[in-house]
C-alpha cells in the first residue's frame, strides 16, 4: 500500500494529529515521525507516542549504509523504505531542510481522513 504523509511546522501539531489518527483507528505501528534532526525526531515521536524509522523498518542493509551516508541521503533512503518513490523522497527531504516535521502513515487505507 502507498503511504501518505502530512507536513507540520511545529511539534504540538504533530502530537495532536497522531492522537486524532489513533482515535480514527490507525494503529500506532503505522505512524512515523521524521525530522531533519535525530534529537527532534525522537522527542516528537516520544511526545506523540509514534514511531521513528529504525533498522526494522529500513532493513539491515539500508541501516548500515545510512551510517556512511549524508543526512539528506539517509532521510531519502528512509522515505523510500517506507514506500515513497525516489522523486517523492527527494521532495520530502527538501521539506525537512526547511524545518518541517513529516508525519507518515504506512497503511494508507487507515488514513483516509489524514
Amino acid at each position: 500500500m502507498k503511504p501518505t504523509y502530512k507536513e507540520f511546522q511545529n511539534d504540538e501539531q504533530v502530537v495532536g494529529a497522531v492522537q486524532e489518527l489513533k482515535a480514527q483507528g490507525v494503529h500506532e505501528n503505522d505512524i512515523y515521525v521524521i525530522t531533519h534532526d535525530d534529537d527532534r525526531t525522537k522527542r516528537v515521536a516520544d511526545n506523540a507516542d509514534a514511531n521513528t524509522v529504525g533498522v526494522g523498518d529500513v532493513g539491515l542493509d539500508t541501516y548500515v549504509k545510512n551510517v556512511f551516508r549524508s543526512k539528506g541521503d539517509e532521510l531519502r533512503a528512509q522515505f523510500q523504505e517506507l514506500g515513497f518513490t525516489s522523486g517523492e523522497a527527494e521532495q520530502l527531504e527538501e521539506k525537512l531542510d526547511h524545518g518541517k516535521v513529516i508525519l507518515v502513515v504506512k497503511d494508507a487505507t487507515a488514513s483516509s481522513t489524514f
